[in-house]
């Protein structure tokens, strides 16, 4: 194949940049379209949404869904373990991802940990993003033989019986 001269080397480059006003144009731009459609009017997310879809997405940014979730769980504790159940224990905190719950008696934490299957499962359900990893069923507390902020360690007050 013969050189070309410089004129047509210049042409050529010019014809397959720009195209041949000729023909058909084979490489024709192409525009970027915007997915999110947000400069588009009439366009895709357009529409105008619902305040409890904007609530959701605020939340869900600003990662207010566990504490949202875990303080839910708290406040219809009557609705997830039943009337009866909720009469005789309340839920008093969640910490590191442990409920504690207070029962009335040891007897109603007896049962409650029986059932701690089942009460977990409805939690798992209805709230999963609490972080509910388990549950601590704790009686009336004990009476304390520590009194005032000088007692010692040991056996104290109950060493002088015998």
């Amino acid at each position: 194949m013969a050189e070309q001269s410089e004129a047509a080397r210049v042409y050529l480059r010019f014809k397959d940049v720009f195209g041949d006003p000729n023909a058909k144009r084979v490489r024709a731009r192409r525009r970027v379209r915007d997915d999110t459609g947000s400069s588009v009017p009439f366009g895709i997310g357009r529409d105008p949404r619902g305040l409890g879809d904007t609530i959701d997405s605020l939340t869900l940014q600003l990662g207010w869904n566990s504490p949202l979730a875990q303080s839910e769980l708290l406040a219809s504790w009557i609705e997830l373990v039943g009337e009866e159940t909720s009469k005789h224990s309340t839920p008093a905190g969640i910490d590191e991802g442990v409920l504690t719950v207070h029962c009335e008696s040891t007897a109603w934490a007896t049962q409650l940990r029986m059932m701690r299957v089942e009460i977990m499962t409805h939690i798992s359900v209805r709230y999963p993003d609490a972080g509910i990893l388990s549950i601590r069923f704790q009686g009336p507390n004990a009476p304390s033989w520590k009194k005032g902020p000088r007692s010692i360690p040991g056996r104290g007050p109950r060493d002088t019986y015998g």
